[in-house]
């Protein structure tokens, strides 16, 4: 039985001899799957143009939102060479994912690398972290899905039935089962998001002024060249960095369904490049303009009209960020609960019943905390600061280090003692992030939830208004 139709061409480099995939990509099993049959969905049938896709809709769509506000808090200059900086750690960790898998087949997400490196408390911890991560992102998308709504509709409704409608659609689409299914809607999302950005960044390099800035008199725009701010600011827009490349633990999931997983680094490398090139263009241009007058989230930043034409393209891209981010979580969960038995790639009622219970719940979860903690950046940043670092950052120093320290220990050459020595940076810069970064988060809620004398929680306000 040959149901994989790989529409790719052949690599044109021969098979290496160890750490990668052996045999050919049309098979019937799969290591974390088992049998792929025609009686339930194919588990394994993302092509690498559909990898692409879902690696940059995993990080484009809200991260890029919060890029110029975070860019005024550090100054133009510390905040590109900071957005540098993370994204080359985090494009090694998304590349030493793909060795990962490659040498450890039934690897399905990075739980299962926490439970060889750390065992069954590892396994526990880092899916734990996993599933908490990626319901705070849905919440992130829901939240920002709602002020989409509000800013199309002018408040035709209250925040509240938009969060829930957010959250209802993104459970309908997030229960489409396969990966290889929602790429095509990941490259609709795409499409829609960097459109909106885009007339954004024109926008508000036509207008005289931002929306938000003083309408009369002679406007200057007060972009700083290095910041000043403290470092509670400070630490939560880096936060709000790592955030924007934090799809990181995606990545597992997604090579365990690519159809030849020995494209992954090619998917990689076009991803990251096209990721940074958008966030340091849309990042520099929107902030240049705008100032410290930027809104949050970035796209009501141009005046009402513009607003709603931005969000208006932009929703559908938020909405496919939503559905993905609750797919991701519901799969974990799925799997954990149906594998090794025949329920997992079968049409049953098991099947169907814990699939759509996963997606269901995760929806649910995320709605309340979209509710709970309605400020967008200040969302971004502990989702970024507390999850995010733990997710991108120490578990692939960690991996680097389980699969090579044997071979360190044997010849401590010099590359090997760099690599070493990086890979322990790497879990060291994470773990001060995730520590330093969760306190300046926790007190900027703190902080905007007493402004608000917590009227903005369960609100039915307009959300859309804020800078």
């Amino acid at each position: 039985m040959n149901k994989t139709k790989p529409d790719e061409e052949s690599p044109p480099y021969p098979l290496p001899m160890h750490g990668e995939i052996q045999e050919d990509p049309t098979y019937a099993h799969d290591a974390v799957f088992g049998e792929i049959t025609e009686d339930g969905p194919n588990f394994r049938d993302v092509g690498w143009l559909g990898t692409v896709a879902l690696m940059m809709k995993t990080q484009i769509g809200l991260g890029v939102l919060s890029i110029p506000s975070a860019f005024d808090a550090l100054g133009i200059v510390p905040g590109i060479i900071t957005l540098c900086g993370i994204a080359i750690t985090t494009t090694w960790s998304d590349y030493i994912i793909g060795v990962f898998k490659l040498r450890h087949r039934e690897v399905y997400g990075i739980d299962d690398a926490g439970g060889l490196m750390f065992g069954q408390i590892g396994r526990v911890a880092f899916g734990v972290a996993f599933c908490l991560y990626w319901t705070f992102v849905a919440a992130s998308g829901i939240l920002s899905t709602s002020i989409g709504l509000n800013a199309v509709s002018a408040h035709g409704a209250c925040t509240a039935i938009f969060t829930a409608i957010a959250a209802v659609v993104g459970f309908g689409f997030g229960s489409i089962r396969t990966l290889g299914r929602l790429s095509w809607l990941a490259w609709i999302g795409l499409i829609c998001i960097l459109t909106s950005i885009i007339i954004l960044t024109i926008a508000v390099g036509v207008q005289d002024r931002p929306a938000a800035a003083p309408q009369e008199g002679v406007w200057i725009p007060d972009y700083k060249i290095i910041g000043d701010s403290n470092f509670v600011e400070t630490m939560s827009a880096v936060s709000r960095l790592v955030f924007a490349f934090a799809g990181t633990p995606a990545f597992f999931p997604i090579i365990s369904e690519m159809r030849d997983p020995r494209y992954y680094t090619r998917s990689l490398l076009i991803c990251q490049g096209t990721v940074v090139s958008v966030y340091i263009a849309i990042g520099c241009v929107v902030y240049c303009y705008c100032g410290s007058y930027i809104a949050s989230p970035a796209l009501g930043s141009a005046g009402v009209l513009m607003k709603k034409v931005c969000y208006g393209f932009a929703l559908p891209g938020l909405l496919v960020t939503t559905m993905l981010v609750i797919h991701l979580p519901g799969k974990y969960i799925f799997v954990t609960i149906l594998r090794g038995s025949r329920h997992l790639t079968a049409n049953t009622i098991t099947h169907w019943g814990t699939w759509l219970s996963c997606t269901f719940g995760i929806a649910v979860i995320a709605y309340i905390i979209a509710s709970a903690i309605p400020v967008f950046d200040d969302l971004v940043s502990l989702v970024g600061a507390l999850l995010g670092t733990l997710m991108a950052f120490q578990p692939m120093g960690c991996m680097w280090l389980y699969d090579n320290w044997g071979k360190f220990r044997a010849e401590k050459t010099p590359k090997l003692m760099l690599l070493v020595c990086w890979s322990v940076f790497i879990v060291m810069l994470g773990s001060f992030f995730t520590v330093c970064g969760t306190y300046a988060s926790v007190v900027t809620i703190i902080n905007s939830y007493n402004a608000a004398g917590g009227s903005s929680v369960w609100s039915c306000a307009d959300n859309s208004n804020s800078v």
